[in-house]
């Protein structure tokens, strides 16, 4: 039986909207780079405003889903964990500040949110889907000197907390 000449378009596009966009991942070693975008309060952060501590960067798809904020719940309730290795967490999205801020207050979690609304940031580090106006799940963890320590290019949110909290504990010098 032969294809109908429209369902082969139809079934490549089906395939292009369910697949990342090409743009390449990061990976451990390379320099993160630089960013600047509004948090939900409206202040612009930088990662020059970074240098010299250690952050995630956890791009989720959309605010207020149950799979973001499953995620951001984690992260939320390690937050202790994560101050104490001085580690500083920030939420990358493409939603609006005003609706990060609502999400923020929804879920009262103790760190940023960024508003990546152009996509600029997430075209640069391969989180960014294809002909999708949504974050692809994926964390970056970058290091003092701005490098990437870790990549998360496949993110369970359920686990997503507990496996950065391991990673840093990992890459953080023994003490005494």
């Amino acid at each position: 039986m032969r294809a109908l000449p429209w369902t082969l378009p139809l079934a490549a596009l089906c395939v292009a909207l369910s697949s990342p966009v090409r743009a390449d991942m990061l990976k451990v070693g390379d320099t993160f780079p630089a960013w600047t975008l509004p948090d939900h309060t409206g202040k612009t952060i930088s990662s020059a405003d970074l240098a010299g501590k250690t952050y995630l960067l956890w791009f989720f798809p959309k605010a207020m889903t149950s799979g973001c904020t499953k995620e951001g719940q984690g992260l939320r309730d390690r937050n202790d964990a994560f101050t104490s290795l001085s580690l500083i967490i920030y939420g990358v999205s493409f939603d609006a500040p005003a609706t990060n801020a609502e999400f923020v207050k929804q879920e009262n979690f103790p760190f940023a949110l960024l508003s990546d609304q152009d996509q600029t940031l997430a075209s640069k580090v391969g989180a960014k889907m294809f002909a999708v106006p949504l974050a692809k799940r994926v964390s970056y963890l970058v290091g003092p000197d701005g490098k990437v320590l870790k990549v998360y290019d496949s993110v369970d949110p359920a686990t997503h907390a507990a496996d950065v909290e391991r990673d840093v504990r990992a890459l953080a010098p023994p003490k005494g």
